[in-house]
This record gives C-alpha cells, sequence and structure tokens, in this order.
C-alpha cells in the first residue's frame, strides 16, 4: 500500500496564482495615437505621390509615357501638386502633348554607361522635339553643349527615316552625348498634332530606344 503522507509530502509545493493586472490606456491618448498615425500616413503617402509621376491618366505607347490631361483643367489634384512641386508647365491642351522615357523599348532603364540609337520614325506633328535630362530632371553639360533636336533640323535618309545615337563618346550624324554617369531621361514633345490629344497616336509611329551596349 502506498504511504499517502509521504507521498504527499515529496510532492512540489504548489505556488499560488499572482493576480492579473490589466491596464486601461486612456481613451483620449488612443484618439490622439490614432490621429498623429492617420496624419503621419497622410502626409508620407501625399510626399511620395508629388515627388513622382502622375499615379492616374497616363498613356503608354512603348517606352513613352504621357498624361494627356496633365495641361487641361480636367487635371486632377494630384496632377496640379506635382506640377507646383516641379515647377513644371506643361503643354495645353491644343498647343501639344510631352512624352517621357526612362527606359529603353525593352524595359530597360536607361544608363549613361550605355550607347543607344534612337529612331527611326516619330507620330505626325507640325513639329516635335527630342531633348535629354540628367537623373535629376535637369539639362546636362556636355562638351557639344548639344541636348535636343528638332524635326526641322535632324538628318534623314532617302525614305525620311532618322536616327538619333546617344553615347558618352563622339558618334557621327545625329548624336547626344549622354551625362557622365548615372540614369538618364528622354522627351519627346508634340506640338500642333492632329486630332485629340493621344487620341490618334500609336505605338508603331514612335521612335525605338535601342540599347546598343554598355560598358567602356
Amino acid at each position: 500500500m502506498t504511504n499517502a503522507p509521504a507521498a504527499a509530502s515529496m510532492r512540489a509545493p504548489s505556488t499560488p496564482l499572482s493576480p492579473v493586472t490589466v491596464r486601461r490606456v486612456p481613451t483620449a491618448l488612443l484618439i490622439v495615437y490614432a490621429l498623429l498615425l492617420a496624419l503621419g500616413l497622410g502626409l508620407g503617402s501625399a510626399y511620395w505621390v508629388i515627388n513622382g509621376d502622375p499615379p492616374f491618366g497616363s498613356l503608354r505607347l512603348g517606352p513613352w509615357q504621357a498624361w494627356p490631361k496633365l495641361g487641361s483643367p480636367e487635371a486632377d489634384p494630384y496632377m496640379r501638386a506635382i506640377l507646383a512641386r516641379r515647377g513644371d508647365v506643361p503643354l495645353a491642351t491644343g498647343e501639344g502633348l510631352g512624352f517621357t522615357a526612362r527606359t529603353d523599348s525593352e524595359g530597360r532603364p536607361l544608363d549613361s554607361a550605355c550607347t543607344y540609337t534612337v529612331g527611326a520614325v516619330a507620330p505626325i506633328a507640325r513639329l516635335w522635339t527630342m531633348t535629354l535630362y540628367d537623373g535629376d530632371g535637369r539639362l546636362p553639360i556636355t562638351e557639344l553643349g548639344r541636348r535636343n533636336f528638332t524635326s526641322a533640323e535632324v538628318l534623314r535618309d532617302s525614305q525620311d527615316r532618322f536616327a538619333i545615337g546617344l553615347s558618352r563618346k563622339l558618334q557621327p550624324g545625329n548624336w547626344i552625348q549622354l551625362p557622365a554617369s548615372g540614369p538618364f531621361t528622354l522627351a519627346l514633345r508634340l506640338y500642333d498634332p492632329p486630332g485629340a490629344a493621344g487620341a490618334n497616336l500609336d505605338a508603331a509611329d514612335f521612335p525605338v530606344i535601342q540599347r546598343l551596349g554598355c560598358g567602356t
């Protein structure tokens, strides 16, 4: 038979449970926290939006992207805030349409360490210009001093096609010198294109941005 008193003495002494303390957070503190969190998220998202491209209303044709309503009275608040932040003056509706490209036609970011050719056609317009900007959106300082071509001055072949070379080293023909390093952007502005802005445009009508190689 089991000695009950001895077995009971061998058991570990039981530890009394401590009472659970529940701390109540004041309702006013929760409200202040929620307001500060909402304010931080709102300001952070607004800052992120106005330092980028407009989130709505874009038109993409190959590597070229535009916002047809950017210069119209129908521009949304995001577009207006971005324009105010940058200090840009976009082409108004009826004047033309501006496109930008930050990648080549295969989707690779434009890099000054590479060599490119841009051509051979452009959309029909009374005049178009192609301008190069550095990674900060400024006109780069180059040895030749050329940062753009217009449709009136670009050299063409017998079939009315053109090719613009982009590289850090000198090339014959139409050539724009790239910045010493870093990314860059191309801007294609169409002045007085036929029809409504962007309505009759097709990706096949835009210049192809072809990367030829990278490195020294």
